[in-house]
């Protein structure tokens, strides 16, 4: 992949990723917020205050890794801390996404990780999503929170608040948010039924193959 994409592709995809999360139900009036990088020190980011679904160019906010304003457009949400320590602790990531996508933060509400062996999709693209302990939202609590997940997984739920995904390729940071509802709304309906048949053992290893070979 290129190491970084341009201003103009970083700001039309974020665009494009809050109307889809608006769209979904993922978020709620102005929840969520979404990052990517254009450089080693330098990404784009979403403003505070402003629903996901209704965004214009003009209002993102370009930042440093030390959150520093770079472009006077507007303010940055408080959880922008999350995306910059997620960006630090794993250098490769590119894109970070945060949403409360219903299922999903039920099962955070929970304190349910997502870790059962349903879904092939799910094991190959997470292996498992586990729940970053409780913070609370815009200190830096939430950061340290999420730090020890970085360089393991690909998405986490965050206890009593929602859901984060990152990835290397943009858009598959916030692809990856989907999947992650899809499995906790599979997961919800199995328990419904009462019933749900893992994936056999002997055959996660492939599985897992394919996640290692994706650099997941």
């Amino acid at each position: 992949m290129n190491d970084y994409i341009t201003s103009q592709e970083a700001k039309s995809l974020i665009l494009e990723m809050g109307r889809r999360l608006y769209q979904k139900g993922f978020v709620a009036a102005n929840d969520g917020n979404i990052s990517c990088m254009v450089g080693p020190n330098t990404l784009w980011t979403t403003p505070t205050g402003v629903s996901k679904g209704f965004m214009t160019e003009d209002m993102l906010v370009k930042v440093d890794l030390e959150g520093n304003l770079l472009l006077q457009s507007g303010q940055p949400s408080s959880e922008l801390k999350m995306h910059l320590r997620v960006y630090r602790e794993n250098p490769r990531v590119r894109c970070v996404v945060h949403a409360h996508p219903p299922v999903a933060t039920a099962f955070a509400v929970a304190g349910l990780p997502l870790n059962q062996p349903i879904l092939a999709e799910g094991v190959a693209q997470f292996g498992e999503i586990p729940v970053a302990p409780y913070a609370t939202p815009g200190t830096q609590e939430v950061p340290d929170a999420v730090a020890p997940f970085c360089n393991s997984h690909n998405g986490i739920l965050l206890a009593n608040h929602g859901a984060l995904t990152w990835d290397e390729e943009p858009m598959q940071a916030y692809l990856r948010m989907e999947s992650l509802e899809h499995w906790a709304t599979v997961t919800l309906y199995t328990r419904l039924l009462g019933q749900a048949n893992p994936i056999p053992a002997e055959k996660l290893s492939a599985l897992r193959a394919v996640r290692a070979a994706r650099g997941n």
